[in-house]
């Protein structure tokens, strides 16, 4: 966790917090632009220290993370040879999952300036681009945790994306993200909530999602069907169909 505290702890990150009370009634900007001037995404491409911490701390879960999707999940890449991360960071996620299913090949794909700093990892192709305009092709879409950095109509716009980069026939878009339930009792339901915080302090419209919200943002995105799968982290699965 050692990465994920550094970040959260760092001096850009800590900034926002205090632009809170200003930020709504003066400027109406989000709290990180108006502590930085620009967005969270625009001071990381320009900052390869601070675009390097983020990757860490985003590593760091993925190494939480993973271990419960494959115990909860065993079966999740049964069927398919390929596989895209969408926003996979330094490809630690996905070298997990080549690792753990050998039969897949993966595409790490993220912004251009994080995926030519990616390490080389086995059966792992590092590709630069921009998910809101185009996707690489694979058997099927991987996004963990970075749906909740954005806002409705982004996601739906990402989520298209991804269902353009699968087979119509077969293939499915797996989504590793929080779902809070406003009525269940759940160990990590207060961590949901102050994740919640944590995307309003360092996203535009980024934000923590009911099961509700999901299924109106996979049905506005064009998908049939989809299916929630608990597991023993505070994200869950999602698995959905064209």
């Amino acid at each position: 966790m050692a990465a994920f505290l550094l970040l959260e702890s760092s001096p850009v990150m800590l900034a926002p917090w205090h632009a809170f009370s200003g930020c709504v009634p003066e400027s109406g900007k989000p709290a990180f632009e108006a502590a930085h001037g620009v967005d969270v995404w625009g001071y990381a491409s320009g900052d390869p220290e601070h675009s390097e911490l983020i990757n860490e701390a985003m590593a760091c879960d993925a190494r939480l993370v993973v271990p419960a999707i494959l115990e909860d999940c065993p079966s999740l890449f049964d069927g398919f040879q390929t596989v895209v991360d969408v926003g996979g960071g330094n490809g630690t996620t996905l070298g997990m999952l080549v690792k753990a299913y050998p039969w897949l090949k993966g595409t790490n794909f993220d912004l251009p300036h994080v995926a030519s700093v990616a390490p080389k990892i086995d059966n792992v192709e590092h590709v630069g681009g921009d998910f809101f305009v185009n996707i690489p092709k694979a058997d099927a879409a991987f996004v963990m945790w970075s749906l909740h950095d954005w806002g409705d109509e982004e996601c739906i716009n990402i989520l298209r994306k991804c269902k353009e980069a699968i087979p119509k026939d077969g293939g499915k878009v797996i989504i590793v993200e929080a779902v809070i339930d406003e009525v269940e009792e759940h160990e990590f339901k207060d961590v949901r909530y102050v994740l919640d915080m944590v995307m309003m302090a360092h996203t535009s419209a980024g934000k923590e999602r009911t099961q509700e919200d999901w299924t109106n943002i996979l049905r506005e995105s064009g998908f049939s069907r989809h299916t929630i799968y608990p597991i023993r982290a505070i994200q869950a699965v999602i698995v959905a169909w064209p």
